[in-house]
């Protein structure tokens, strides 16, 4: 007997009172299918919270929302989080694995100190390739009315690093991406209520321009330009979630790829 997405929905359903319900999302599936139900791609997610002693919990699970008769292939995704304050530090650890492959698992640890304007994060695996994946720190400064931020960053996966400086000041903020090999610089202004304008440059001669266009309190169209690459747009209204990639080439659009997602939910 298949296992259905009502069926799901109901045992989340019962085990998520007090808690938020489940949420579903449909997205269309890139590729070509013989009919619209194969190509749509349901997930349902659901998240639930707790306290224990000085701790406070979280997990969550994103599953597949298909008949199945393979329970194993239901879930796509199974988190958890850990949080407390150590010594002026908000301290949290999240877990990830994907399905139920509970043998690897993706460790994301933070740590904040709001009195010295300073936060840590680490990216790591646990298990059978267990390791550290990144380390990065930002400090942020308050300056006559502006905020800066300094980010160092260390990749040692690919053994990279960066630094990332930020400066925000009303409607301006600035962005400066700087490594051994590349540059880069973005300059985002907000023009009015309605229009924000980002152009990026970096020192191999890239350039690229976002513009985010806010049409209503829960809608908003972005769109990002980069020459002889790509036209990317995603139109957000509420629930609703388009996005719209255009390969370029000199002038000429190469055909197009559309994903759309509808939140629902329970």
């Amino acid at each position: 007997m298949k296992i259905s997405a009502a069926v799901l929905l109901a045992v989340l359903g019962c085990a998520s009172a007090g808690n938020p319900r489940p949420q579903l999302s449909i997205s269309v599936r890139d590729g070509t299918f013989d009919g619209l139900e194969a190509g749509l791609d349901p997930q349902l997610s659901w998240e639930g919270s707790t306290r224990s002693g000085d701790l406070d919990l979280s997990y969550g699970v994103r599953a597949s929302a298909r008949p199945t008769t393979d329970l194993a292939s239901l879930p796509r995704s199974i988190w958890g989080k850990a949080s407390t304050d150590v010594s002026g530090w908000g301290v949290s650890a999240r877990a990830e694995v994907e399905g139920i492959d509970f043998s690897n698992a993706n460790l994301d640890i933070d740590a904040e100190n709001d009195r010295a304007d300073l936060s840590v994060h680490i990216a790591a695996n646990v298990g059978g390739d267990s390791g550290v994946r990144s380390v990065e720190a930002t400090k942020g400064f308050n300056q006559n009315g502006a905020r800066v931020t300094v980010t160092p960053r260390f990749n040692l996966e690919d053994d990279t690093r960066d630094v990332q400086l930020n400066y925000s000041n009303d409607n301006t903020n600035i962005r400066l991406t700087a490594s051994a090999d590349n540059q880069e610089v973005t300059f985002s202004q907000q023009v009015d209520a309605n229009n924000r304008i980002a152009p990026t440059v970096n020192s191999k001669g890239d350039l690229s321009v976002e513009w985010e266009r806010r049409l209503s309190d829960d809608s908003s169209l972005t769109a990002n330009l980069k020459p002889n690459d790509s036209l990317d747009v995603e139109w957000h209204d509420a629930a609703w979630t388009a996005n719209i990639n255009m390969p370029i080439d000199g002038t000429n659009i190469k055909g197009a790829n559309v994903a759309i997602k509808r939140d629902v939910n329970f």
